[in-house]
């Protein structure tokens, strides 16, 4: 019974978070209990707690974990500047004269918007707010509608910088030298956020060229879920709008991405310059007044408050786990399973696939891949193409009916006329284009590891 401690405590902590209990207590909490009883019944070592303070310090002293308020700042201006309404209104007009070019529009927006703000939710309401009205007054299937700006808002999972993979690549790294002095390596070798960002890149852009298809090619078979658009009249002015409305995002894109990726800058060195080119952008538009900033500055707190209380309530939660030895019991089960390295990483997929459901890829990155990374790491498995892995299967599980986290953004901001399962069948067909990219990632690992490779050597 008491080797089954650490699966207890998993137990324990879900039944708790499914309750609607703030994530970061009830973690902290249920690993505060589970040593209690540890420590009464002679299974714990309560010295282990002893090592709490100097994970706090670590933390704070963290520098990647710096990129995460700036990144979030960043994102908060972008949203409040009108970027992603300008840019969706010159690309609309654009692509006028194409049938599912609207469609179109809101990939593309959608992957722009996900490649300044990173942040899912905030994505998702502000396509669903602007775009959905628009399609549906186009008379667009409500059902195409809802699947495109649910998966275009999930692209932030994905497209660097990406606040997911600034936290999987500062986990991904402690989890990677871990495994390493496992095995006897004594000069770890390391995995840095620049090579996540490098390794999303590709198959993120794929992504993005598979909804384009997907959305023309039902254009070409079922047009009339997607009525033909007025003519648009002359070009010109589209062109003029598109540049204008394109070029400072994409200049905000390059500077903090192409710093990060060229070795100029750190991801932390370069979320700064990204916070404070957002600034200058939204005081450019005139969209940046004093009332802004404050409401920008309140809610980068608020989630900046939540992730790190989190991690706190995580790292005191893998702390005990370890306690209990639950470390070599998950190693135990993975070994056990068929398949060998392939039947483990499966199965760790799946399980972080239906956590998703019920927990933010924030928990998840924190509690499990912890727990489950140095494990498939030493067993060999590349750790950028692990961290590309988990972030594209936690963004197919935000889009999976009937608990994806994006389902729930869009239902809270569309308007009664579209159902619930409206949304849940138009998500579809874009959780096969996931599950295929997850495959295609699998097949061809290349697809994640090629590029870091060359730019990193």
């Amino acid at each position: 019974m008491t080797e089954l401690m650490p699966l207890f405590m998993f137990l324990v902590a879900g039944l708790i978070l499914m309750t609607g209990y703030p994530v970061a207590f009830a973690l902290a909490g249920t690993a505060l209990i589970f040593s209690l009883i540890g420590s009464m019944t002679g299974n714990f070592d309560s010295a282990f707690l002893t090592a709490m303070p100097s994970r706090l310090f670590g933390i704070m002293t963290n520098e990647t974990l710096i990129a995460v308020p700036l990144f979030v700042f960043m994102g908060a201006i972008l949203e409040r500047s009108r970027v992603a309404e300008q840019l969706l209104d010159a690309m609309t007009a654009l692509f006028g004269k194409l049938r599912g070019g609207l469609g179109i529009s809101v990939v593309l927006v959608g992957m722009l918007m996900a490649a300044s703000t990173g942040i899912v939710g905030a994505t998702v309401v502000t396509m669903g707010m602007m775009a959905l009205p628009t399609m549906l007054k186009r008379h667009y299937d409500p059902a195409i509608a809802c699947g495109t700006i649910c998966a275009s808002g999930t692209l932030g999972q994905i497209i660097p910088p990406s606040i997911i993979l600034v936290l999987l690549g500062d986990v991904l790294s402690s989890a990677f030298q871990q495994a390493q002095l496992d095995m006897g390596i004594f000069s770890p070798e390391t995995v840095s956020v620049g090579d996540l960002f490098a390794g999303a890149l590709i198959p993120g852009l794929i992504l993005v060229v598979m909804y384009i298809i997907y959305l023309l090619s039902l254009a070409w078979l079922r047009p009339q879920t997607m009525p033909a658009p007025e003519d648009s009249g002359d070009d010109s002015n589209s062109w003029a709008a598109l540049l204008s409305a394109l070029f400072p995002p994409l200049l905000l894109i390059v500077s903090v991405l192409g710093s990060i990726l060229a070795g100029l800058a750190t991801p932390t060195e370069a979320a700064s310059v990204g916070a404070v080119g957002a600034m200058l952008l939204a005081l450019a538009k005139k969209s940046c007044g004093l009332k802004v900033l404050q409401k920008v500055a309140r809610s980068t707190l608020e989630i900046t408050s939540m992730v790190f209380m989190i991690l706190i309530g995580a790292s005191l939660f893998s702390l005990v786990f370890r306690g209990f030895a639950g470390d070599d019991l998950i190693a135990e089960l993975l070994a056990g399973l068929p398949g060998g390295v392939v039947g483990s990483m499966i199965s760790v997929m799946l399980v972080m696939f239906l956590l998703g459901f019920i927990l933010d890829f924030i928990e998840i990155t924190f509690v499990v891949v912890p727990i489950v990374g140095p494990i498939l790491l030493k067993m060999g498995i590349d750790p950028v193409w692990l961290g590309i892995m988990i972030a594209i299967n936690l963004q197919t599980s935000f889009l999976t009916p009937p608990f994806g986290f994006a389902l729930f953004y869009l239902r809270g901001v569309a308007p009664k006329s579209v159902t619930t399962g409206q949304i849940y069948r138009g998500v579809m067909p874009f959780i096969v284009i996931q599950l295929l990219m997850l495959l295609m990632l699998a097949y061809w690992p290349e697809l994640a590891t090629w590029l870091p490779s060359i730019i990193y050597g």
